[in-house]
């Protein structure tokens, strides 16, 4: 079910604020990481993760991934990974709206207020477009955090 709380026909989709099941838990997703940091009253020195729909649009992107790391990305599920202060994850779930295949990379983020768990209620009124399978919204573990670079692996969660 895609639901949208906006007046114009979905223009401009890269502008809007997505509310969806990610590959780990219930999440905000956009291309505008401001409208991301004013929803959940994020202090602006933190940053979001960026999920890629493919491995070939991280390839595309500016992130260096070191080679002796490149085979762990590729086996990694539900993990994210942060190469120098960038954090980054390949969502490796089959995305069932064209809306999110559309786009190459997302911002994302939980689907709470900073701080708090998640609230069906704050998250519909702040998203533009609702995005809900069979399943529902359900608020699942987050993702493991990586910090990698050439010489060491250090697991942050």
């Amino acid at each position: 079910m895609v639901k949208s709380n906006s007046p114009t026909r979905l223009s401009r989709i890269n502008k809007r604020v997505i509310l969806t099941q990610t590959d780990t838990t219930v999440g905000f997703l956009s291309q505008d990481a401001a409208l991301l940091r004013e929803i959940k009253s994020r202090q602006s020195d933190k940053p979001f993760i960026k999920v890629f729909q493919t491995i070939k649009a991280l390839q595309n992107s500016h992130i260096r991934i070191p080679n002796s790391k490149k085979n762990l990305l590729r086996r990694a599920k539900q993990t994210t990974f942060i190469v120098k202060e960038q954090a980054f994850r390949v969502a490796k779930t089959p995305l069932h709206s064209e809306l999110l295949r559309a786009a190459d990379w997302n911002y994302s983020t939980s689907a709470n207020a900073s701080g708090k768990n998640f609230q069906r209620d704050f998250c519909e009124q702040k998203a533009d477009i609702i995005i809900e399978n069979k399943d529902g919204l359900y608020e699942g573990r987050a993702s493991k955090l990586y910090k990698i670079n050439n010489a060491q692996i250090k697991r942050l969660r």
